[in-house]
């Protein structure tokens, strides 16, 4: 494998799981509350363990073993660059309590509105999307391909979930701020008005 394909490799071992692991936590929410450490090592093992496995079972066909053309070995750093810097952004608006589940898990909270969730919902999984599309443009097979769309449906049956369990604990202040907040993409700039 190439540096390239190593890089790939790290960033699809870093984003791959995490719609995986949300899977196992969103769905049983209320059971998890009273079992936290036990939702943590379920979620992890349920998700980065397969997905690594998977990624060296099938290596050869998820990563191209050439050189990336400059177009897409330029187009891929930058998309995982910017997913670096959204992964900072919610960091800073967010703490590491929040970003890895714990207001779920206690069913506290309140709805993130300031810092770069003003401008989109679902910041992480836009980041984690534009690392994956980096990902292969710098190591990508069809198969890498496939695999990235593939991640893209999981992770919206993902966001329904979380959704749906973010309405039941805050209502109408989560329904205003789906009304006036984009999920993915902050349209031109602004806000949208309720």
């Amino acid at each position: 494998m190439t540096l390239w394909s190593w890089l790939a490799a790290v960033v699809l071992f870093l984003q791959l799981p995490i719609p995986l692991y949300w899977f196992v936590v969103h769905p049983l929410v209320k059971f998890w509350r009273g079992h936290p450490k036990a939702a943590y090592f379920i979620g992890v093992l349920c998700s980065w363990p397969p997905v690594t496995a998977a990624m060296v079972v099938f290596r050869r066909a998820l990563f191209h073993p050439g050189w990336p053309h400059a177009a897409a070995l330029a187009s891929g750093l930058a998309l995982i660059v910017l997913e670096g810097w959204i992964f900072w952004r919610v960091q800073r608006d967010l703490g590491g309590a929040r970003l890895v589940g714990k207001t779920e898990l206690s069913g506290g909270g309140e709805v993130a509105r300031s810092g770069i969730y003003a401008r989109i919902r679902h910041p992480r999984y836009t980041g984690s999307f534009l690392a994956i599309l980096g990902a292969c443009l710098l190591a990508g097979t069809r198969l890498l391909w496939m695999v990235a769309l593939a991640w893209a449906m999981l992770t919206r049956v993902a966001i329904a979930l979380e959704e749906r369990e973010l309405r039941a604990r805050f209502g109408e202040t989560y329904e205003e701020y789906c009304r006036r907040v984009p999920r993915f993409v902050p349209l031109g700039g602004k806000h949208r008005k309720t």
